[in-house]
Formats: structure tokens, sequence, C-alpha cells
């Protein structure tokens, strides 16, 4: 039976012939130029011949590092007509993640988006010549190859030599394609970890067809009629599963290039599905409060009046499956007109169905907002190990302050430490060349250790307390759930990022990276000097102020939990440096190595 990924783009096109399949563009300023279905079927068959063409052998792997671009989805679908597998490298690695990642999942070609990425292929090559046979650069703009460079070819050259290939290449081809296995490793992912060298984890074909198909039962409000918006990193796990997935359902996928003109795009592009991460809710949040902060008396009070009939007609009726008294509904059809339609505009989603969102906790108080404008926010859970998803919102009957509820066909159950163990279909068969971190990973019976604590509600919803390795206990013997924390500390304006610290600590402190836009605005109204970043974040006046924030989203929590002093930077923590994942989510014992006499300064009786 051949894999489905290998069969999804010509199915496609037979379906959908000149429907659009994919749109991109390039540049800020750019036009965005549409590809049909039958257009992407070409596309992938040259790619493909390239590949064998290329020199690459059935079961070799190609590593991809570059920004988004269609040329991932591309290059990846052609290595799988060749039972290649591919091996995604972000963007913004530095040399040693790079070298490290091509050397353990020994890439034999390699694919970079642009001269950002090109520096680091290069240098790979010159020191493993021997085993790096090419190197494809996606974009060629402002590129100059080193002199020296003898094994570079940019993507025209490539796809040239796709359409240049004779009929023995695509006998090979289809020969390849033919025997093709479910047990196929199709990608390689490292695993970006808090702690710890990453690990390469295997996902075989047979992992994301169950996947796709499981989410195809799953998702009832997705239609291929939606456009999807590939905003995260195609090299992470949750952003590479869904691209796929819409290619199965038909959704045709806008890809974004930059992240950081992701404002501009969302606003051209209007998708309508689009996988996020917390942080992109909780910017929205402070923008959207930030606004409501400067109307007038009146124009607040029938904000709060929209947002409570949001909440009665979203959370308490649909949410539960129940019919909408019809006054209600009236309504909140008053408001959505007059009040949410403007805000889904501001946002640039002026008609959204559904956003996937995971890769860290999300405040339920943001989670509730947005439900409560018509946002659908999809609360999930997942690991690369598990091909994404292990659960999410059903379409009714979802909790908030969970992850939702296993899909169907996965095992999830908690042991006795409270950490969360899963089976099924979609859980990798395990870590590439690394037998030591795979007798760690399962258990006797098959479950993979996520990693993760948790536990199940009355109502069969998973919840997600903490990553195991990040809880920590205090001196007083008292446990700590940082990313909680981290998670309320996100619901304030002022407040950018946090790492929570107190792992055998008397109290619990708070290394805080101030919305610096927010703080000069109050400095400014209150007669502090603004210019000087460090002079402002150091001034016990800015701390008082940014400790009394704090306080304000500490309401409720028992007194060992609560943030007792904080540290103030003037900068963010860096991806580069090593400080948080590709996904934002804070390397803790780097953090603290980094920050230690920051740290240090905050317990100064210990």
């Amino acid at each position: 039976m051949p894999n489905r990924l290998v069969e999804t783009v010509p199915r496609q096109a037979r379906r959908y012939g000149d429907r659009e399949a994919y749109r991109f563009c390039w540049r800020k300023d750019g036009e965005w130029q549409s590809t049909s279905w039958n257009e992407f079927d070409i596309q992938v068959d040259i790619a493909g011949k390239a590949l064998c063409a290329m020199g690459l052998l059935e079961k070799d792997r190609i590593a991809i590092c570059s920004p988004n671009t269609p040329q991932i989805l591309i290059t990846e679908l052609g290595a799988f007509q060749n039972r290649l597998s591919a091996i995604p490298i972000y963007s913004s690695s530095s040399q040693e993640q790079f070298d490290f990642i091509c050397s353990n999942g020994e890439a034999r070609v390699i694919f970079v988006g642009d001269k950002h990425q090109y520096p680091l292929a290069y240098s790979y090559w010159k020191r493993n010549k021997d085993s790096v046979t090419g190197i494809v650069v996606f974009k060629n703009d402002e590129l100059t190859l080193e002199p020296d460079d003898d094994i570079t070819i940019f993507w025209d050259d490539f796809v040239r030599l796709g359409m240049n290939a004779g009929d023995e290449v695509a006998r090979e081809v289809a020969r390849r394609k033919d025997a093709g296995i479910p047990e196929d490793m199709a990608t390689l992912i490292y695993t970006s970890g808090t702690t710890g060298e990453p690990k390469g984890v295997c996902i075989t074909h047979s992992n994301y067809d169950a996947a796709i198909e499981m989410h195809l039962k799953l998702l009832r409000s997705v239609s291929d009629r939606d456009l999807s918006m590939a905003f995260l990193p195609m090299s992470h796990i949750l952003e590479k599963a869904w691209c796929f997935y819409c290619l199965a359902k038909g959704i045709a996928i806008a890809v974004n290039y930059d992240p950081r003109l992701i404002q501009d795009t969302i606003h051209t592009v209007h998708p309508n599905v689009m996988c996020c991460v917390p942080r992109f809710w909780e910017k929205v949040y402070a923008a959207v409060n930030e606004k409501i902060a400067a109307m007038s008396g009146m124009q607040r009070f029938m904000v709060r009046r929209a947002l409570k009939c949001g909440k009665r007609r979203n959370l308490d009726y649909r949410r539960r499956g129940a019919r909408v008294p019809w006054l209600l509904e009236k309504e909140y059809s008053f408001w959505n007109k007059n009040i949410f339609s403007k805000l889904k505009h501001a946002i640039g989603i002026p008609q959204p169905n559904m956003f996937p969102t995971a890769g860290a906790p999300l405040s339920d108080k943001i989670c509730e907002f947005m439900h409560s404008a018509g946002i659908n926010i999809v609360i999930g859970y997942g690991l690369s190990e598990t091909t994404a998803t292990v659960s999410c919102f059903p379409d009714t009957g979802y909790e908030i302050g969970t992850v939702g509820i296993p899909l169907p066909g996965v095992k999830v159950k908690i042991d006795k430490s409270g950490e969360i163990l899963v089976k099924g279909p979609t859980v990798t068969p395990g870590y590439y060349k690394n037998p030591e971190a795979n007798e760690k990973a399962f258990t006797d019976d098959g479950y993979f250790r996520t990693g993760d604590a948790g536990y199940f509600t009355r109502g069969g919803a998973l919840v997600l307390t903490e990553r195991v390795k990040d809880l920590f206990k205090t001196s007083n013997g008292k446990y700590i759930a940082p990313q909680m924390l981290e998670s309320r500390l996100a619901e304030n304006k002022y407040i950018d990022e946090a790492a929570v610290i107190g792992d055998r600590r008397k109290y619990v402190t708070a290394l805080v990276v101030p919305n610096l836009s927010q703080l000069r605005r109050w400095a400014s109204e209150n007669g502090l000097e603004t210019d000087d970043t460090n002079t402002l974040v150091s001034d016990p006046r800015t701390v008082a102020f940014m400790m009394k924030q704090i306080d304000g989203v500490q309401q409720g929590l028992a007194e060992y939990e609560k943030i007792k002093k904080i540290t103030l930077l003037p900068n963010h923590f860096s991806i580069m440096n090593g400080e948080v994942t590709n996904t934002m989510k804070v390397r803790r014992p780097i953090v603290a190595k980094r920050y230690a006499r920051e740290i240090e300064s905050m317990y100064p009786d210990d």
C-alpha cells in the first residue's frame, strides 16, 4: 500500500486541478503568487527526479534549514517519492546546533533558505567533504558563493536537473515510490529540548498516516474551503504535521516567509485556520487590552457587556452543544457586528474558523477571552515524539484549563509519579541511533514517557501541570510549577517574558523581561528617565511598579507559590544563546547559569 504522503499531491491534483494549493510571497511589499494543485504536482515530480539525479539512494537523508517557503514542502514530498527522509533544522540555529544535527543525522544533501543559512552549510561542508555531496539554496538574492565552493547550486539549477532527467531516472523514482512501506522514516526531527543534547526523533510514514486519519475524523468544522497560514516554522512538528493534514484535506496554505512580518501578512491573507503558540495570543490579548484601556467609560462598558454575552453564548451554551436561547443569540449578533467583528478585523482574521494552539501553557483568562469574542482557539498537547497531537479540545464539551481529550486511537495514562505516558500509532518507534535514550523513553509495556506531569479531570480531559524536569521544590518542601506562573504573568501588558526561579530556595523569584514600549509610556507619565533601558529597568520605582503588576496576577495562589522578588532584564531571552527554545520555552539550566549573579542578588541570606 503506497504511503499517504507520497500519493497526496497527485491525488489532490486529479481532484482539484487548477484550484489553489498554496500561495507565497518573498517580500513584505511583494505580490502573493498562487500555485495550483496541478502545478504543485509537477513541482514535486521534478524535485523527486532531481534528488534521484543527485545520486541519493533509498534511505538516505537530506537536511533542510530555511525560513518557511513552499520549496520545503516540494523538497520533502520529492524526497518521499525516493524513500528518503528529511531532517528539518530551524533557520535560526547556531553553527554548533546545525553541525550536530547534520552530523548525527548523516545528511548527504543540505537545502538552505538564503544568505543567512548558507554559511552554516558551507562551513559544515568544509569540515565534512566526505559525507556531504551537495548544497541547494532556495533563494539566491544577494548571495555570493564562496570562491572554493564547487558543490552548491541554486534552486533553479536543481529544478533544471529534475526537468532534464531522463527516462531512466523517472523509472527509478517510480520504482522507489512503489517500494515504499509504512515503516519508512519520513522525518528525522531533532527535539529542541529544555535540557540536554537534542535527540533525533524518527517519524515514519505510518506515524503521519495515523495522525492525518485521526484529524480528518476529529476536525469536523474544517473544510477544503478554509485557508491556512503556515506561520510557525515548518521545522516545528506542529506546523509540519498540520501542513501535511492540510494537504490531505485539500486546504490551501499561505506560506509566511518571515515570522517578524506576521502582523502584515495576516492582514493581507486573512487565514481562517492557523497553528499558533500561546505567545501569539498573549500579544494579541495585550494589544486588545491596551486599546480597551484607551476607550471612554461608555465604550469600556459596552465591551464588558459584549464579552459577558459572548461568554454566555459561546461557553455556557455552544461549548456544551446546547441550543442558544433566541434572545441571547440576537444580543450576541448585535455585539458580534458592532464589537467582535471589529476585533477580528483588527487581528487580521475576519472569518475565523479554528486556531490550533500548543507548545506551552496559555492562560485560562486569555483562552476564555478569545472564545467569548468568537475566536475558536483549540488548545492541544503533543510532542515531536507523538507526531504532534496527543490531545486537543473537541468541538463541544471542551474544558478550559485542560489540553483537551486524547485523540481516538491514542492511549494516555498517568503513572504513579504523575508523568503522562502515551501509546499509539502516532508514537515514534524511537530515537535515531540512540539506544540509551530509547531505553529511558519507553516503559516495559511500550508506553512513551513524555516527561510531562498531568492528570485527568472527571470529564476525561487531560490537564498538563508541568514538565517533570521543570517542577522544582523550595527549601520548605513545597512544589512549584513555574510554567503555570509564567503563563499568568503573560496576561499583564507590562510583561513580555519571565523565568520563574526557586529550586531549593526559600521563596520564589523571577527574571522578568518587561514590555518596553508599555513600560516607557508608564515611565514618561510618571517623570522617569526613559532613554536608557538599563537605567529604567534598574530604577527602584520601576521595580516596585512591576512587582505591583505581578501581585495583581498572583491573586488566588498559595502564599508559597507567589513570586516575592523580581529582577528586570533589559533584553529578551535569546534563542541564539540557548536561553529559550525555538518555541520560546525557557531552558532553565542555561538561564540559571547565564543570570547567576542576578539570581543570587534576590537571595541575599542564602
